[in-house]
């Protein structure tokens, strides 16, 4: 199988800290009936040094996209449009639409929103703090984004719950692959004929995030939820269509600047194809992989924020551990381990990671590694990523 990770090495990653906007243009007043239309952004510049048992290493600056965002706010309605250009060789040979939506708020806590918008599985978006995100951000199940509506409401009991319908994934977009050009994994019509051809939709969400104020003081908070995912899974070459059955439990905890996040969860995927009932084929970042159908997957994101050092530079540490164990016979299971730290000042944000992962496409794996495996080896890579927003 050949080796995918040469092209996209640098440009698949995901920020899995939300990025601070500081020179940001606004006009008109949120306050206002008519609101305020909010234009940001970010260029970001990407380091590596690869040690996959191969020579692979960059060793050098490049430049790895540039991010417009459009933000709308007034008393009422809100909103959000953000696209991407990232480079791989030449500029912009990818680029795609990561979200686009709009919200109307129903009184202060609770909301309904359309469009294509983060799905509400997991604890959030963001299920850890590192910068090239666990290895559920490749499977498609962390800061993914699609096509649908979401309906949020909070109750007295600090409980928050979002159910949601999502008609179909956020679609291809520009790229050389033939289904992959897109920003979340969703499953795609490949481009090999030995592969799967399948399409996602009608995805029913429901999340329910509790706080548990037994437990909470000023210093110390703590969370328990659950979210659960049901879709169908069309196959264009089948006369008949599968499903897709998964499920996330998460436990975040914060004392005074320590987080925790835990999460864990189980997916089955019911593709029928004759050809391969054990694996689908997925794509993100113009590039196509293999997912194993049933699994179970895991997160454990530690983090400590240092506030104001100096002159308002933040310093975050984190660890990162995550993984997915395949149910299938002889498919070996797969890891992405980080350790990092980031440092926040004004409006530059600097990334230093240690990945350390096996059987994994987007670190030194192949198209089958999230499916039956490679070599099993542990590929290890150093990412640093430089963030100016505006």
């Amino acid at each position: 199988m050949k080796k995918i990770f040469l092209k996209i090495g640098f440009g698949l990653v995901s920020c899995g800290m939300a990025i601070p906007t500081f020179a940001s243009v606004t006009f008109g007043d949120p306050q206002s009936k008519a609101g305020a239309l909010t234009v940001s952004g970010a260029i970001r510049a990407n380091y590596q040094d690869k040690h996959y048992g191969e020579s692979a290493s960059d060793q050098k600056i490049k430049f790895d996209a540039a991010i417009l965002r459009l933000g709308y706010e007034s008393p009422d309605w809100f909103g959000q449009a953000e696209y991407r250009c990232y480079q791989y060789d030449t500029f912009c040979d990818f680029s795609t639409l990561v979200s686009g939506y709009l919200g109307y708020r129903l009184n202060p806590t609770d909301n309904i929103t359309i469009g294509l918008q983060p799905i509400p599985f997991g604890p959030g978006r963001y299920w850890d703090s590192s910068f090239y995100a666990g290895i559920n951000n490749t499977m498609g199940l962390q800061d993914a984004l699609d096509l649908g509506v979401n309906y949020h409401f909070e109750m007295p009991t600090a409980t928050k719950v979002d159910l949601a319908y999502f008609a179909t994934d956020g679609g291809n977009y520009h790229g050389t692959s033939k289904d992959a050009a897109r920003y979340t994994a969703n499953v795609v019509s490949s481009s090999d004929p030995l592969k799967t051809d399948l399409n996602e939709k009608n995805m029913w969400m429901a999340r329910v995030d509790q706080e548990l104020k037994f437990l909470t003081t000023d210093d110390l908070k703590v969370s328990l939820g659950g979210s659960y995912w049901y879709s169908d899974i069309e196959n264009e070459k089948a006369s008949s269509d599968g499903t897709r059955n998964a499920w996330a439990l998460f436990n975040r905890i914060n004392y005074k600047n320590l987080n925790v996040v835990l999460t864990g969860g189980k997916q089955s995927i019911s593709n029928k194809d004759a050809l391969s009932p054990h694996s689908s084929t997925f794509g993100s970042f113009d590039a196509e992989y293999d997912i194993a159908n049933k699994g179970y997957f895991y997160t454990v994101d530690t983090s400590y924020v240092f506030k104001n050092i100096r002159d308002s530079l933040n310093v975050t540490p984190y660890i990162v551990f995550s993984g997915f164990n395949k149910k299938e016979q002889g498919f070996d299971d797969s890891q992405r381990n980080i350790v990092g730290v980031a440092l926040d000042y004004k409006n530059v944000t600097l990334y230093t990671e240690y990945l350390m992962s096996k059987n994994d496409p987007f670190v030194g794996g192949t198209g089958v590694s999230l499916a039956a495996g490679d070599d099993g080896k542990w590929n290890k890579l150093l990412n640093v990523m430089l963030v100016y927003s505006f």
